[in-house]
């Protein structure tokens, strides 16, 4: 079968949100489905599947021109004619078919027939053109499934929840409306985007209607914390969060509108409607990610305004979708104290109608005034931890140093053989994806299988080979992280390389790419009898790249062989200087043992180029959990000060004088080098 279903699946057992994991607390035992069972299927974590040959639309144009299929061209998609509708489908006075309802990605060929809702890739869609194989028309509708339909799981759920002016006890209500912010939005606009409320979870349920009235398809709850002085969300969507794929709101879009105002919250997009009466939508997981699947159904609208939240994250994201929507036809609501998101603008008693007229364009000519940037500038200073980027969980040290991980950069990690580069960098990269940094994993050294069991019992912070009973539990766990990976192993061209990253990005809305390592990619090129030149050239792609995409590159790049004596600098890069001059950040994972450290690894952050402050901190490996851990705090101060052997650890102020030097001998539980 060669159609993708979208279809309903049962309730996860741990769903994210935001980047935290967590149970599903407020549930109900009711509603909550048996144990997990096991799920066999030939890959156990999400892979990277990019076709040899990614298609471009110039070739899409041809191929369609070439078998005589009529189109259209829009804004993200081309629009044909779709063999998939059957007989039912207007015609003109010759015969040809004049309804326009099957929509093909430019970018990567994916196509969605809206009147049968069918789908599929390039490959399959050529295959039905020309009538090879099975593929020809066996497209099988969403009506046809039942799991899309009629998932006994959401209807249990749909029909236990009820509208919150129906609950009996007014001061319920109430105070239902006052936890998550609906103190001036209506019954009436409740009514009309059918929102209910789950008493026994103190959920509001958003519902999933499939696009034509074909029943619901899945649902979202939205429960409230408290947190601080503020209120945090947490959303579980049925089904899980990577196949929820709900425009709230797209119901009530009608043919004949062509504004639309699109949101990350549903809540945000009740305000705003009822505010300003035009259509809007809201994502289906927030600022994370813009599915292409989506495109097709925005593809209507001449103008989209994207009022994302009050943050840099926010804002970071609308500029990113719209370089996905089509910059030209895309407007941004910057955030700001007097430009909230709009539900809480509404609490504030703003007008949404005049925020909604000072959007920016996303479109601008190559060449830009202070005037223009003035108030992105302000914004940076305004929020200068937000500026810094995500902050690591594990790596607070890390944080003290670089401030934090930020998208458009390249950080350049390098390390002795054995050292353990790779299973730092995998939890380096893992503590980033359990915050919502959606991470594609380049491993060119060590199989998929193998990184993902070193990140798996990192995630876990055990071994799971001595309680496989937990493995389920773990595994599903960590299947909903936003963490792919590509399938490629040994030398690789970096054409091949970089398109595949193009298309993860433009996909799954990368924002991470960690590339382990660069030697492994450098016996295909033209270059490659010079190993210098050839290191250069792919350096200086993946720094356009990180650049253009304004996604973060990581890369692992093997030293030049050094005197074990001898503390690595950045000069020990294998190559040129142009990957520590081209670099953002210049990571060292050192190997020796520190003056006042228990330690024999620490880590020098060699470059900084946000705000120059560089240092090293000690590293602690746990071998049971594959994990490098911060010592436990002393009274001593690593600092960093250079003589004429390079640099060392100062020796602390106080403590005993005269104390022999600790063994330099290979510690007990080393971190090998997957």
């Amino acid at each position: 079968m060669w159609v993708l279903l979208r279809g309903g699946y049962p309730l996860r057992t741990l769903l994210p949100l935001r980047g935290e994991w967590m149970g599903r607390r407020g549930l109900p035992r009711s509603l909550i489905p048996g144990p997990p069972r096991r799920r066999y299927r030939k890959e156990a974590l999400p892979a990277l599947d990019v076709p040899v040959l990614p298609v471009t639309a110039t070739e899409i144009r041809q191929y369609l021109r070439t078998h005589g299929i009529p189109f259209q061209d829009g804004h993200s998609c081309l629009r044909a004619p779709s063999p998939f509708a059957g007989a039912s489908q207007p015609k003109d006075h010759t015969g040809v078919t004049t309804s326009f309802s099957l929509f093909i990605d430019k970018t990567t060929g994916h196509f969605l027939c809206m009147a049968s809702l069918a789908e599929g890739s390039w490959e399959d869609f050529q295959a039905s053109v020309e009538g090879r194989g099975d593929a020809t028309k066996e497209g099988i509708l969403l009506s046809e499934a039942p799991e899309a339909t009629n998932s006994e799981e959401v209807r249990r759920i749909w029909d236990r929840a009820i509208p919150l002016w129906e609950l009996p006890d007014p001061k319920e209500a109430q105070l239902a409306r006052v936890i998550f912010g609906l103190t001036k939005v209506t019954d009436d606009t409740l009514k009309r985007f059918s929102v209910r409320y789950l008493r026994p979870a103190r959920s509001l349920v958003f519902p999933w209607f499939s696009p034509g009235g074909l029943g619901l398809r899945g649902l979202k709850l939205v429960g409230a914390e408290g947190q601080g002085d503020g209120v945090h969300y947490v959303e579980t969507t049925i089904p899980r969060p990577a196949d929820y794929h709900n425009l709230f709101g797209l119901p009530l879009i009608s043919r004949r509108d062509v504004e639309m105002v699109l949101t990350s919250r549903e809540l945000d997009s009740l305000a705003l409607n009822q505010s300003t009466g035009l259509p809007t939508l809201a994502l289906p997981r927030g600022t994370a990610c813009l599915p292409p699947a989506l495109l097709p159904y925005l593809e209507q609208f001449r103008r989209i305004v994207l009022w994302l939240g009050d943050d840099l994250r926010s804002w970071e994201a609308a500029k990113l979708f719209a370089r996905k929507l089509n910059p030209k036809r895309c407007s941004l609501v910057r955030p700001g104290d007097k430009q909230p998101r709009p539900l809480e603008a509404l609490k504030q008693g703003l007008s949404l109608s005049r925020i909604l007229r000072t959007a920016l364009p996303a479109w601008h000519k190559s060449i830009v005034s202070f005037r223009q940037l003035r108030e992105e500038v302000l914004g940076e200073l305004s929020n200068v931890e937000q500026a810094a980027g995500v902050r690591w969980s594990r790596f607070p040290d890390l944080n003290r140093l670089l401030k934090g991980h930020r998208k458009g950069e390249l950080t350049v990690f390098t390390g002795p053989t054995g050292s353990g580069k790779t299973t730092f960098i995998s939890e380096y990269a893992l503590d980033l994806c359990t915050q919502g940094v959606n991470t594609l994993w380049g491993s060119f050294e060590i199989s998929n299988v193998r990184l993902a069991r070193v990140m798996l019992t990192q995630f876990a912070l055990g071994r799971l080979e001595e309680q496989l009973d937990k493995y389920d539990e773990w595994a599903d766990r960590f299947e909903d992280l936003p963490l792919y990976f590509m399938t490629f192993h040994g030398q690789q061209s970096i054409r091949t390389v970089i398109d595949t990253m193009q298309h993860a990005v433009y996909v799954y809305d990368i924002c991470h790419v960690v590339i382990d390592n660069l030697q492994f990619m450098m016996g295909h090129e033209q270059l490659s009898t010079d190993r210098i030149a050839a290191q250069d050239y792919i350096v200086g792609a993946f720094r356009k790249f990180a650049t253009d995409n304004s996604c973060h590159v990581t890369l692992v790049i093997h030293p030049r062989k050094e005197d074990d004596d001898k503390e690595l600098q950045t000069a020990s890069i294998f190559g040129s200087a142009k990957a520590s001059q081209e670099a953002d950040n210049v990571l060292i994972l050192q190997d020796r043992k520190l003056v006042t450290g228990p330690g024999k690894r620490y880590l020098q952050v060699s470059k900084n180029r946000f705000d120059g402050d560089v240092g090293v901190f000690p590293l602690e490996f746990n071998k049971s959990s594959l994990t490098f851990s911060i010592p436990p705090k002393s009274k001593s101060r690593l600092k960093k000060i250079k003589d004429d052997n390079g640099l060392v650890a100062k020796k602390p102020s106080s403590g005993k004088k005269g104390a022999a030097p600790q063994n330099s001998e290979t510690c007990p539980g080393q971190a090998p080098n997957p």
